[in-house]
């Protein structure tokens, strides 16, 4: 899959400008706070309708403007895909693909694969549990339906049980309903977090080593309530301590992920080098796993990610994302340093381009 051009209105400080993207390599550089990121934000959104820092809709529309609009022409295996997103304020925002408006979002996302990795990333370590299930949530969502509409049919139980709570409501049948949908859904939630954590960790800790150079051993760990029995028996049980509480205490939205290195925590023991090099490693590997698992090449968004780590693991990252295994790729840095290695490497057809204030050039070599 390969984004062609991109056309940009009133997104962030981005007021207007369309782009034409090289099939391989796409490079920007400039200065911090110039919108090098928020063109990379503005990709990730037209495959996952949201932004990837969650930013809400509201604050995306550049401040003073009504309206934004994202639209970006795709070459997907050999025939083309135009997506089209407007958001107006306090109005439901408009999602197209080839010109026909989605009746749910959902019914978008897998469409576009996309691994985007950026230094707001070191949440996934240093961040509560909710950041590592949404790392897993997305990579499952885009290549399994069936996952993504029960991970919504949870949510939307799980909503309900706890407005019941909030409530005081005393009504054994409406819980009885909710928490037999939650242990439904939730069973398959947590069975495919599962599989894909099985399948997932060696490819993760082969990238990690080669990118370290080292043997040092990396592991993820899913831990699930629903390790411990039905997940129904467990909201019954609770049910009187969740109405004290206001909130439901346990499920499949109290799972963690143990993200490990040499057996333990990384965010306990984990240098800035080895916490930035896990990152990196889990992004590639997540590539990889929706590459194999899909019906096309994801694109790879690589946001400022040479700061804090030497010349040795970047010349390792530089080795593996300019090779036959990555498709189009777009990376962001303050200079051309990493860059021009790259570019050195690769006997590929490659774009520059200059972010300034908002406004994206293409640059002469």
């Amino acid at each position: 899959m390969i984004l062609k051009k991109l056309s940009i209105l009133n997104y962030k400080n981005i007021l207007q400008s369309e782009v034409s993207f090289s099939p391989k390599m796409n490079c920007f550089f400039g200065n911090n706070g110039m919108g090098k990121t928020n063109l990379l934000d503005a990709i990730y959104y037209l495959s996952f309708c949201k932004s990837h820092i969650n930013t809400p809709d509201s604050q995306i529309i550049n401040n003073g403007q009504e309206m934004c609009v994202i639209q970006g022409c795709y070459d997907y295996e050999g025939r083309e895909e135009e997506i089209f997103c407007a958001m107006r304020l306090k109005q439901r925002k408009q999602f197209k693909r080839n010109k026909k408006e989605y009746d749910k979002l959902s019914e978008h996302i897998g469409l576009l694969p996309l691994v985007m990795v950026t230094p707001a990333d070191s949440e996934l370590i240093q961040g509560g549990s909710d950041e590592r299930r949404r790392f897993l949530d997305v990579i499952i969502s885009q290549q399994d339906k069936q996952y993504l509409y029960a991970l919504i049919q949870y949510n939307k139980a799980l909503f309900q049980r706890n407005t019941l709570l909030k409530n005081q409501n005393m009504d054994a049948s409406l819980y009885e309903v909710l928490e037999m949908q939650m242990n439904m859904y939730g069973k398959v939630v947590s069975e495919k977090r599962q599989l894909l954590v099985d399948e997932f960790t060696p490819i993760f800790n082969e990238y990690y080593q080669t990118i370290c150079q080292s043997s040092e051993q990396v592991g993820l760990h899913y831990v699930s309530q629903l390790a411990n029995g039905e997940l129904k028996d467990m909201l019954q049980a609770n049910r009187e301590r969740d109405r004290i509480l206001g909130y439901t205490s346990c499920g499949i939205h109290k799972d963690e992920l143990e993200m490990t290195l040499e057996n333990f925590l990384i965010r306990r023991v984990g240098s800035q080098g080895q916490n930035k090099t896990y990152l990196i490693a889990l992004k590639l590997a997540q590539f990889v796993f929706l590459a194999k698992k899909g019906n096309t090449t994801p694109v790879l968004l690589l946001d400022d990610i040479f700061d804090k780590l030497d010349a040795a693991r970047v010349e390792q990252i530089i080795k593996l994302v300019s090779g036959d295994t990555f498709g189009q790729i777009f990376i962001t840095d303050t200079n051309r340093k990493y860059l021009d290695e790259i570019l050195a490497t690769m006997n590929r057809d490659y774009s520059l381009f200059r972010v300034e204030r908002g406004e994206v050039q293409p640059m002469e070599e």
